[in-house]
């Protein structure tokens, strides 16, 4: 470190300084998220009461500290991060370059203006703080991050090093035991054998992932991966998803996907079923005999689930369901519905919403819905083509009385509550393997595209763009990770889990965007695979709770 307090470049990083300084950072970061908190909260509440009415009117402040806090939270698992990757004598000169470029960048952007998205970047002003409380941030540690942290100096340096490694699997250690790295490395392996050469052919033809790499992935244990061992699962932790998702994501978002709806599925039934729906469902959705599909959304309701018109009335031993769901994923060639319908008719709000696991047959491309009272349509979307998207309509269509989870009316809506941290995780650990996958594909490009005598890499603003992908992928994974460990440990993860996708996601279609202007024009050809991975990053700011969704849950949870 010089000895004007800033970190020096030119010379090589000294590791404890470098830990000192970031570890210091974190205390102000807290005090002024607190600040913020207090200033939110006086804004929204009304009578002492924190007034849906007022976020939604003062959402921008609100979403806003969702952010912050989000930020906040990063920059603590980085820390831990590095001082465990310190202890294991695993914090070489690229974990700390990631390590201090993210604290150089994230300080600044919380004192500056956190970019929301492209077009909104909430600032400390939004959220009520005058310049009093940020001077809080002058602090000696920050200011050297700040001043030191994420030059291009630094930048340059990690590409460098980037190049260096180019064999090894993520950029800089990612902190996991050596039993998740194995499984990282079969998946991996899997992924570039029998996933990557063909993915790209998938998407431009927008056909089916064969069944040929479902039955594969069965046999590897994907769709059983969390499932409990009596009911035929591997038992794994919440981590071992995400690495594997993780993978099949940076292979094909479509392939990594697969495992999502058995983990919602499985999620369901272990949480709300009876011991007759587990003992006759799980085995079959970890074997991959069952491929579940998720039927919640409707045409007219978005993200308001409470809303929910479809019906489910009582007859007999059946119910029959007559209504419309629209952004069913994979919904053809599957063997069971995880259908959210309302039994209560006089109800208008979530309390009225129950769960089946509706039954029907799997279709072909000539006859994709041949169950009765069922019919449905393709909705041709831009990427995530590899399970197709379908509207539903049902008439009269048959579940079984039996087929209530849980056996009673009324718990469908808290039922899916209890899956959506797991669901949220996956898709955060989905996200770190399609900006991987930008990451791949732009490196390779700026290394081999010659332009005015030299190849791409070697131009500061190229090489910084990688850079930064590379920054907020482990940031990224960092933050997914820890709230895996919090749901492995029993924890309620809620907000750690939307922080990770609330992040996830904007790094995926960051590294997406940044991974096409390096390859130019090239970028915007469809023969190019970035073209594909900017389609499929889109989507991930949008399913499983859009980031506006997230951020209002985040920002509820802190301020009730």
């Amino acid at each position: 470190m010089a000895h004007d307090g800033q970190l020096n470049v030119d010379a090589p990083v000294v590791l404890d300084d470098l830990l000192v300084l970031t570890k210091a950072a974190l205390g102000p970061v807290d005090t002024v998220l607190a600040t913020a908190t207090d200033s939110v909260r006086a804004l929204v509440s009304d009578g002492g009461r924190v007034s849906a009415s007022l976020i939604e009117q003062h959402q921008t402040a609100a979403h806003g500290l969702a952010w912050l806090a989000t930020y906040a939270q990063a920059l603590r698992q980085m820390q831990a991060w590095a001082t465990r990757m310190q202890a294991e004598n695993r914090f070489g000169e690229t974990e700390q370059l990631l390590h201090q470029i993210t604290f150089g960048e994230y300080l600044w952007q919380i004192y500056g203006g956190i970019q929301m998205n492209q077009g909104e970047i909430v600032r400390l002003q939004d959220l009520g703080l005058g310049q009093d409380d940020q001077r809080a941030l002058m602090d000696p540690a920050i200011m050297a991050l700040t001043q030191g942290g994420n030059t291009q100096a630094a930048r340059t340096r990690l590409v460098a090093l980037m190049q260096e490694h180019s064999a090894n699997i993520t950029v800089g250690a990612s902190g996991l035991d050596d039993e998740l790295e194995m499984i990282r490395e079969q998946f991996r392996r899997y992924a570039v054998e029998k996933i990557e050469p063909f993915a790209h052919e998938w998407h431009l033809k927008d056909e089916l992932i064969p069944m040929e790499v479902i039955e594969e992935l069965a046999e590897m244990g994907v769709f059983g991966l969390t499932i409990p061992e009596e009911y035929g699962g591997f038992g794994l932790s919440k981590a071992s998803m995400c690495v594997v998702s993780e993978e099949l994501s940076r292979g094909y978002i479509g392939v990594g996907s697969l495992g999502t709806r058995s983990e919602i599925a499985a999620e369901l039934i272990i949480a709300g079923g009876t011991d007759a729906q587990k003992a006759k469902w799980l085995p079959r959705i970890a074997s991959a005999e069952t491929l579940p599909t998720a039927v919640f959304t409707e045409p007219n309701t978005g993200s308001d689930l409470g809303a929910l018109r479809t019906r489910a009335v009582k007859d007999g031993d059946m119910y029959k369901v007559t209504g419309n769901k629209t952004w069913i994923t994979h919904a053809a060639r599957t063997q069971v519905m995880t259908l959210l319908a309302r039994t209560d008719p006089t109800t208008t709000n979530y309390k009225g919403l129950s769960m089946f696991l509706a039954e029907k047959a799997p279709g072909g491309v000539a006859d994709p819905f041949p169950t009765p009272g069922m019919t449905g349509g393709e909705i041709e979307v831009l990427g995530y083509r590899g399970m197709k998207e379908y509207e539903l309509a049902f008439d009269g269509f048959e579940v079984k009385s039996e087929n209530l989870l849980g056996g009673e009316e009324g718990k469908g809506f808290k039922q899916l509550m209890e899956t959506f941290e797991s669901a949220r995780i996956q898709t955060a650990a989905r996200a770190i393997g399609v900006a991987q996958s930008a990451l791949d594909l732009s490196m390779q490009y700026a290394i081999d595209r010659k332009q005015f005598g030299k190849s791409l890499i070697n131009f500061p603003r190229v090489s910084s763009k990688l850079a930064m992908m590379a920054v907020e992928i482990m940031v990224a994974r960092q933050l997914t990770y820890f709230s895996a460990f919090e749901k492995d440990e029993g924890r309620r993860c809620d907000v750690e889990a939307g922080m990770a996708k609330l992040l996830g996601a904007r790094v995926a279609w960051a590294a997406a965007d940044n991974g096409l202007q390096i390859h130019g024009g090239n970028g915007f050809a469809l023969e190019y695979k970035i073209s594909r991975v900017l389609c499929d990053a889109r989507i991930l700011n949008i399913f499983e709770g859009a980031a506006e969704i997230q951020a209002q849950v985040i920002a509820r949870r802190i301020l009730g």
